[in-house]
């Protein structure tokens, strides 16, 4: 090849490639939609857990017999909170309920069993974790015996709802269960239980939405958004048609 053919040559090949420089309203664009997923407790790479939102609610539908038990994790951490026992002798029969970890208490009643404090039989729409005392004691939710019928939940009590007070990583948090007690001999509906992610704030009983909230149903669905889409910043940056993909992700995992 003579100098002037590989001149030629060189002067076909493409230069370096330019850098692409996006533009500051794409930026600014991506900054505010980042902000609003952040607040929206949307992640950049992965959609958020149900457990960062501030009321996690877990829908169940157990029917509790005479001489059968349920254990309550509040949280799904494997941990058992509480237990519930719903016991049957002749002509006695009794529904207890007892803390299994330090720091786990449950709230006290007006009303008394015999011979302890009984738990409360709160009303839906009650703040639990103001006004209430709480005792990791308290045990006795409905007893009769040959004295009588005691307790608040004696004498066949609809939807209402349990006090909690548990322990999450040393901290302390508020809880709900609703339930639905028979004349003895005691059968016992247990119908959801929620508790508030947030550490001493308090939590109104039967509330399980909301813009900050979320329901779950145990065991706990993943989440996917439509179409096996991964997040990424392209469809962040798309504003608030990709993050309403992402919200109408979770409804169906949280309405059912």
């Amino acid at each position: 090849m003579t100098p002037s053919s590989e001149e030629a040559v060189m002067k076909k090949l493409p230069g370096p490639p330019k850098p692409v420089t996006l533009s500051a309203l794409f930026h600014r664009q991506l900054g505010r939609y980042a902000v609003a997923a952040s607040a929206a407790g949307v992640g950049v790479l992965a959609l958020a857990h149900p457990a960062d939102a501030k009321i996690v609610f877990t829908r169940t539908h157990l029917k509790i017999t005479p001489n059968h038990k349920y254990f309550f994790d509040l949280n799904h951490d494997g941990i058992k909170d509480f237990e519930l026992d719903d016991n049957a002798d002749g002509s006695s029969a009794f529904v207890e309920i007892h803390a299994l970890q330090t720091g786990n208490a449950l709230a006290q009643a007006k009303t008394d069993c015999n011979p302890s404090v009984a738990v409360a039989a709160l009303d839906a729409g009650v703040l639990i974790g103001k006004g209430q005392v709480f005792y990791g004691s308290l045990s006795c939710m409905a007893q009769k015996i040959s004295e009588g019928s005691f307790g608040s939940w004696a004498g066949g009590v609809k939807n209402r709802f349990l006090g909690f007070q548990f322990v999450i990583e040393g901290k302390k948090h508020f809880g709900w269960a609703r339930l639905s007690i028979s004349e003895a001999p005691y059968v016992v509906d247990l119908n959801g239980y929620a508790y508030e992610t947030i550490p001493n704030k308090p939590i109104i009983a039967g509330q399980t939405n909301g813009p900050d909230q979320s329901s779950i149903e145990a065991p706990q669905p993943s989440l996917a958004v439509p179409g096996s889409q991964t997040a990424t910043l392209g469809m962040l940056a798309r504003g608030a048609p990709a993050l309403s993909l992402w919200r109408r992700a979770e409804s169906p995992a949280g309405s059912r």
